[in-house]
C-alpha cells in the first residue's frame, strides 16, 4: 500500500473518532453548565478547553456559547468537530481509489450538512447527530471492508484516538471539583452505562466505574481495549521478526502503556487520575508520531544525487 493511502486511512479513522469523542465530552459538560448555577462558568470553560487542547485569551470571560463555537462549529480550530469532519472528508478524497463509494458519500454528506451555528435549544440534538454520523461511517467500514491493510490502518487510527478521547473524558471528572459530572453521567456519555450494570450489577462507584472505563478487556471504549487493539493492528501491518520482541517503536510505546495500566493497582490510578490520563495522552501522541515516521514520513525531502565534480 502507498504510504499516502495508509496515512489518509489512519487519519480518517482518527478524525471520525475525534468528532464522536468531542461530541460526547461537550454534550456532558455543556449540559452540566446549563443545569448547575453554582459552577463558575468561566473557570469551567477554560478547564474544558485546556483538556481538549485549546485555549482562549485571558482578558475574555468565557461562556457556554463560546465553548460551543470554538469546539463544535469553528471550521479552523483543529480541536473542533467541524474541523474533524472536514478533515475526514478531505483525507477520503485523497484516498478515493481505496475508499468505498458508500463511505465517501457518508463523509461528503456529513461535511456538507455541518451547521455553522447551533441554537441553544438544539445543542443536545446536534451532538446526537454527530454521534450518529460517526457511527454510520464506522459501520460502513466494519461491515464492508476486508480485514486487510485498509481496515488495519483505519482501525489503528481510530483506536489510538479512542484511547486518547476516553482519557480526556476521564480527566474532566475532576474539572469542577464536587460539581463535576457523576460517574453515572460519564458512563452514559461513553454508551457504557448498561454494559457497566451487566458487569458490576450495582450503582456506579468511583473505583468500579474508573476500572471499567480504563481496564475492561471486553468493552470497546475502555482505554485498555483501545490500546490493545491499536497494538494488534500495528503487529499485523509490521513484518514479523520472531527473534525480536518488538522492533517497531510504536508497538513498544503502546505495549509499555498497556502493561502499566494492566499491572498498576486501580487505587493508585484513582489517587491522581488527571496525571494518569495525561500519561495515556502522551503515550498515544508518541505512538502516533512513531507510526508517522515509520509508515508515512513526510519530512524526508528527495535529494539529488549527481556526479561529483
Amino acid at each position: 500500500m502507498l504510504s499516502r493511502i495508509a496515512e489518509s486511512l489512519f487519519w480518517i479513522g482518527r478524525y471520525i473518532e475525534r468528532s464522536d469523542g468531542t461530541a460526547r465530552i461537550l454534550d456532558v459538560h455543556l449540559q452540566l453548565l446549563l443545569e448547575d448555577p453554582w459552577i463558575e462558568e468561566d473557570a469551567a470553560c477554560r478547564s474544558l478547553l485546556a483538556v481538549m487542547g485549546s485555549d482562549a485569551p485571558d482578558d475574555v470571560v468565557l461562556t457556554r456559547g463560546d465553548v460551543l463555537s470554538m469546539l463544535a462549529v469553528d471550521r479552523h480550530n483543529p480541536a473542533s468537530i467541524a474541523y474533524s469532519l472536514g478533515a475526514a472528508r478531505e483525507n477520503a478524497r485523497r484516498a478515493r481509489e481505496i475508499v468505498s463509494t458508500e463511505l465517501w458519500e457518508c463523509l461528503n454528506t456529513t461535511r456538507a450538512r455541518m451547521p455553522r451555528k447551533v441554537a441553544g435549544d438544539k445543542v443536545h440534538e446536534f451532538f446526537g447527530w454527530v454521534r450518529e454520523r460517526s457511527a454510520l461511517a464506522v459501520g460502513i467500514i466494519e461491515s464492508a471492508t476486508s480485514r486487510d491493510e485498509v481496515w488495519q490502518f483505519f482501525t489503528l487510527g481510530r483506536s489510538i484516538e479512542r484511547a486518547d478521547m476516553t482519557a480526556r473524558l476521564l480527566a474532566t471528572r475532576t474539572l469542577t471539583e464536587a460539581s463535576g459530572p457523576s460517574w453515572t453521567t460519564i458512563l452514559r456519555s461513553c454508551g457504557a452505562y448498561e454494559a457497566y450494570l451487566r458487569t458490576y450489577k450495582g450503582v456506579p462507584s468511583a473505583r468500579n466505574a474508573a476500572e471499567f472505563l480504563l481496564l475492561d478487556r471486553l468493552f470497546p471504549r475502555s482505554v485498555l481495549f483501545a490500546i490493545s487493539r491499536a497494538e494488534s493492528c500495528l503487529r499485523e501491518v509490521e513484518p514479523t521478526n520472531h527473534r525480536v520482541a518488538a522492533s517497531d517503536s510504536g508497538v513498544r510505546i503502546l505495549g509499555q502503556m498497556r502493561s502499566e495500566l494492566e499491572y498498576k493497582p486501580i487505587a493508585e490510578i484513582l489517587e491522581d487520575l488527571p496525571a494518569q490520563m495525561d500519561a495515556v495522552q502522551e503515550a498515544t501522541s508518541a505512538a502516533s508520531e512513531a507510526i508517522r515516521q515509520r509508515y508515512f514520513p513526510t519530512s524526508a525531502a528527495p535529494t539529488w544525487v549527481g556526479e561529483r565534480s
